[in-house]
């Protein structure tokens, strides 16, 4: 198993995607909207994916946050809403934002294991910060570290009964960006000492069995490198002093926060510290390129990978979606 996770090109797996991918052997494979039209569509992409690979837990991601950030939309799947509701109920009823958090995360998940994707890249644990950059913004499950963690674990956990395992992100946090890493490279001046808010949910939530890491600058860390390809922010302070065990993969290889080419930047992340590089776009001759460059999965990232997948075995707590959806909407409505 080669350490990386690809994206596709469209609703079904292309002749030369398919001759690929099986030379590649990746890690795991990741969903956008070009990918998804409806449920029996992507069954039968998910299910290619899985025969294809001969892997029964091969990881499928997604990232379906809810608000903005969603690749299955109307009319063949519902909307959910973003973060910024449930920590907006959190103000005024704590643990009722928690249950409705947890119920919604439910929704989601059960949405998506009927498609057959079983990772989602959810939680963000990023803390809100005023005057940053709005890429984070309503996505955000709120600017103090408790809540965020709170509500982060309920995410996970609604998740997790469903059969999906979480992605917390953006690790060490993507909270105080004046930038988009969509755009620009950002960079974080703040002190150690103020970034400890910042690290504080992942902290909490350090036993989650995924994470994705930042592609920002912090100066007080390395001052040279985004935390995805910096061996000391990742070493120290990802896996040090946050003390996360889990599966750890980039952000997207193709966000312009990154320089160089794709094989340079699959390298560097993996280099640094990274389990897997992620790379999205699903254009075939920048995916040769990563595939070229990265190398087999450390068996210490084939084992934290295989302890994630295991998660998704979780019995289910019998709540169905309709169920789920009535909770949280009579949660939701206590703000």
């Amino acid at each position: 198993m080669r350490a990386a996770i690809y994206g596709l090109a469209g609703l079904d797996i292309a002749s030369d995607e398919r001759a690929f991918f099986r030379e590649a052997d990746a890690a795991g494979y990741i969903l956008f909207k070009r990918n998804c039209a409806d449920q029996a569509q992507l069954l039968r992409l998910t299910d290619g994916l899985r025969e294809l690979s001969g892997r029964g837990d091969l990881p499928i991601l997604i990232d379906q946050e809810g608000g903005r950030v969603a690749r299955m939309r109307p009319p063949a799947w519902p909307t959910f809403p973003p973060a910024e509701v449930f920590a907006n109920l959190y103000q005024a009823a704590p643990s009722s934002a928690i249950e409705a958090a947890r119920s919604n995360a439910r929704a989601i998940a059960l949405t998506l294991k009927s498609c057959g994707i079983n990772v989602n890249c959810l939680p963000l644990l990023d803390v809100r910060q005023e005057g940053a950059d709005d890429i984070i913004g309503d996505r955000a499950l709120g600017s103090e570290p408790m809540q965020v963690a709170a509500l982060g674990r309920a995410v996970l956990d609604g998740m997790a009964s469903a059969g999906v395992v979480g992605v917390i992100k953006h690790i060490p946090g993507h909270g105080r960006a004046l930038a988009d890493s969509h755009l620009e490279l950002p960079v974080v001046t703040a002190s150690a000492e103020e970034l400890e808010i910042d690290l504080e949910p992942f902290e909490r939530l350090r036993a989650a069995p995924m994470g994705m890491t930042a592609h920002v600058v912090y100066t007080a860390w390395d001052a040279t490198r985004p935390a995805s390809l910096s061996p000391t922010v990742i070493a120290d302070i990802i896996r040090g002093r946050i003390g996360f065990e889990g599966w750890l993969m980039s952000d997207d290889l193709g966000m312009e926060a990154l320089s160089g080419d794709f094989g340079e930047r699959a390298a560097g992340v993996v280099a640094a510290g990274c389990d897997v590089a992620l790379h999205c776009s699903g254009k075939l001759e920048e995916m040769v390129a990563v595939a070229g460059a990265v190398p087999a999965m450390s068996a210490d990232g084939e084992a934290r990978l295989a302890r994630a997948m295991a998660t998704v075995l979780t019995a289910d707590d019998g709540a169905d979606f309709a169920e789920a959806v009535a909770k949280r909407d009579a949660l939701l409505a206590l703000a």
